[in-house]
């Protein structure tokens, strides 16, 4: 794939000092600290072994947590620690990102040395809260603008798996959308729908909640609540429209679980009920296997339930089960997919394995990628001022 971009191959590192951005932000485990996936450390590994092996002085740039996900905005020792483990040399780490000790640290860096900063989410100008409210230049493209950048191994990956599923998917292509961030399934959908890109999208987890919402169903004072709480409720009106537009091609629940003392499972006519639903029903994941193992395309963020307990996993361990099984081109993307994948023993087995978290979501929602932007200006000064 040619996109404007320069890439490893069009420079020599020996003896450079690189600065090497990576998405490590892992899902995490709040009864120990450790990490609960490392999918994403282990998929940057290829690109920092060459760039060591090349004789670079690497230094590593990555955030962990956000003020919208603060449990996870932790120290990158463990990220530290593991990527060690996996490249079987020493990543150094060092408790500073911009600071005098971190400065000289990487003077005294020599060549295939590796060096990982700790989260730059501690800087207040790096979380989402400050984004929001005070509008800057993106601080990811600052050293695109000043400095040769190319994209890594990973990242020219992804940006062709995301390419083909925005740009040229094999139809029929599948949606399968869920999970407690629907702010980004509702970016997507809007996109996917208008345009054709999806022949089928299926709801689950909160997206599919507020679709039944959307159509006048009551589920009951627990889940209703949490939808308000997290402040939710606005996506009601934009399911609405959807459904106005695109009925045909959504798929929504038709029945759903909760955890009362076990599993029980509640079909659409037996709503509302007083206990909070967890999962999909078993038949709507009939309903949508029958329409992933149709598919030549299948695209997939966000779990369908509360996939960490037994009780509500059954209905993510069967889709994603069958996504791995199905004959189509897969592409998963998302934290918790990602986790759900490794937790049900398929995520080797899917066709393309994402690491993007927001950026893949912006991308398919049809938004320049600020960074894709400035690398692309980078290569044209680079190629401009007749590089060596």
């Amino acid at each position: 794939m040619d996109a404007g971009i320069l890439t490893l191959d069009d420079f020599d590192f020996r003896d450079k000092t690189v600065i090497l951005r990576l998405d490590i932000n892992s899902p995490i485990d709040h009864r120990t600290g450790q990490l609960a996936d490392d999918n994403r450390i282990r998929k940057s590994v290829p690109t920092i072994l060459e760039l060591s092996d090349a004789g670079a002085r690497v230094v590593m740039l990555a955030h962990q947590g956000d003020t919208e996900d603060y449990r996870s905005l932790v120290s990158l020792v463990p990220h530290a620690e593991r990527f060690t483990e996996l490249v079987g040399r020493l990543v150094a780490f060092v408790d500073d990102i911009a600071g005098p000790t971190a400065t000289e640290r990487i003077k005294t860096l020599q060549s295939g040395e590796l060096l990982l900063l700790n989260n730059v989410r501690y800087l207040t100008e790096e979380v989402s809260t400050f984004v929001n409210f005070v509008k800057l230049t993106p601080s990811l493209i600052g050293f695109a603008e000043v400095l040769p950048a190319a994209g890594g191994r990973l990242f020219v990956d992804e940006l062709s798996a995301l390419t083909q599923v925005k740009e040229d998917p094999a139809r029929p292509c599948v949606y399968v959308l869920g999970g407690a961030r629907i702010a980004d399934a509702f970016s997507m959908m809007k996109r996917i729908l208008d345009e054709g890109t999806a022949d089928h999208v299926l709801t689950s987890g909160l997206t599919g909640e507020v679709m039944l919402l959307a159509q006048g169903y009551q589920l009951g004072r627990p889940t209703e609540r949490l939808i308000h709480n997290k402040g939710l409720s606005s996506f009601i009106d934009r399911a609405r429209e959807l459904l106005e537009h695109h009925r045909d091609r959504i798929l929504y629940p038709t029945d759903l679980a909760v955890d009362d003392g076990g599993r029980k499972e509640i079909a659409l006519d037996d709503l509302p009920v007083g206990r909070l639903l967890v999962d999909i029903g078993e038949q709507t994941v009939r309903r949508y296997t029958e329409v992933i193992r149709q598919a030549a395309t299948i695209f997939v963020n966000g779990p369908a339930g509360v996939y960490e307990q037994p009780v509500s996993a059954l209905g993510t361990e069967r889709l994603w089960t069958t996504i791995a099984e199905a004959p189509g081109y897969s592409v998963i993307g998302g934290g918790d997919s990602v986790a759900a994948a490794a937790r049900f023993g398929v995520r080797d087995r899917m066709g393309y394995v994402c690491t993007s978290g927001g950026g893949m979501v912006r991308f398919l929602s049809g938004q320049a990628l600020p960074v894709v932007e400035a690398l692309r200006r980078a290569t044209r000064r680079y190629q401009g001022a007749g590089a060596e």
